[in-house]
């Protein structure tokens, strides 16, 4: 049964306009306003309803609301026993760097103006989700910046009146770009390695390198600085070191953040690893 229960999380970047919120309302009414963002923001149970663009829409679960900057609108349940949501609010400094990486000289053209305020697309519901998820429960810097890039570009392409310009690398000039990066993590993977330190490294832009280590490794750079500090992990729990401390040794927020990756990837908890050499 659904909770009635009324509640709200917030997370906010210190340095960038980037912004997350996860909330249940029942009650609610905004009032009509405006963000001087885009703001991105999934309906996950019930409804909400909605005035934008002098028309009223409706959000089910499962799909996606999309406001443009300054695109005044309000919002409450749509039905009794109200809604939870997800919502991301991106600066427009940051779609605009990010389409100009992606379109590999630095600018993006025109911003994108999004047409419809409710999209009902599965792969952006997750695109988003797992961007919202990254940052509300403290994401690495590296797997953050991934899923920012890919939920702007995916909901552009979506959404947007203008497809994003995309340019990327093949050949040799991929595989090198590849290499450099992988080399990268290979040597400073327990470091907070950031998509601009492997972009430079690589000679090319984030997307581009994102790309590009993608095909020539079959995964992520993010996913591949994670295995080696699983490695590293095996490492010294087979030397008897305790599971609280191999996490912060090995680069983990925490014991239970070792253990969920732990344990999803090896299908086993550190503890029963270290217990099976004796």
């Amino acid at each position: 049964m659904q909770s009635t229960k009324t509640w709200v999380s917030y997370w906010r970047d210190e340095i960038r306009p980037l912004e997350a919120m996860h909330a249940r309302f029942r009650d609610h009414v905004y009032a009509p306003h405006s963000h001087d963002t885009y703001s991105f923001g999934i309906t996950d149970l019930g409804a909400q309803t909605f005035r934008c663009r002098g028309a009223h829409h409706t959000s089910g679960a499962g799909m996606v609301m999309v406001f443009n900057p300054d695109e005044v609108h309000d919002g409450q349940a749509a039905a009794e026993l109200g809604y939870h949501y997800r919502i991301v609010h991106i600066g427009q400094s940051v779609v605009r760097d990010t389409l100009g990486d992606a379109a590999g000289d630095g600018t993006s053209g025109a911003m994108p103006l999004f047409i419809r305020p409710v999209l009902t697309d599965p792969r952006l519901t997750s695109i988003l989700a797992r961007l919202h998820k990254a940052l509300m429960h403290g994401a690495d810097d590296l797997a953050r910046e991934e899923l920012l890039t890919a939920a702007i570009l995916a909901l552009a392409q979506r959404g947007a009146t203008r497809a994003p310009r995309r340019r990327t690398l093949a050949g040799e000039p991929r595989r090198q770009a590849a290499r450099h990066a992988h080399a990268l993590l290979n040597e400073a993977f327990l470091e907070p390695v950031s998509a601009e330190d492997l972009a430079m490294a690589a000679g090319c832009s984030r997307f581009a390198l994102y790309r590009a280590f993608r095909a020539e490794f079959g995964m992520a750079p993010s996913d591949y600085q994670r295995v080696l500090r699983l490695r590293r992990a095996r490492e010294l729990l087979t030397r008897g070191m305790a599971p609280a401390d191999t996490a912060t040794s090995a680069g983990f927020s925490d014991q239970a953040h070792l253990s969920r990756w732990f344990k999803r990837v090896y299908g086993i908890t550190p503890a029963t690893y270290q217990r099976a050499a004796h």
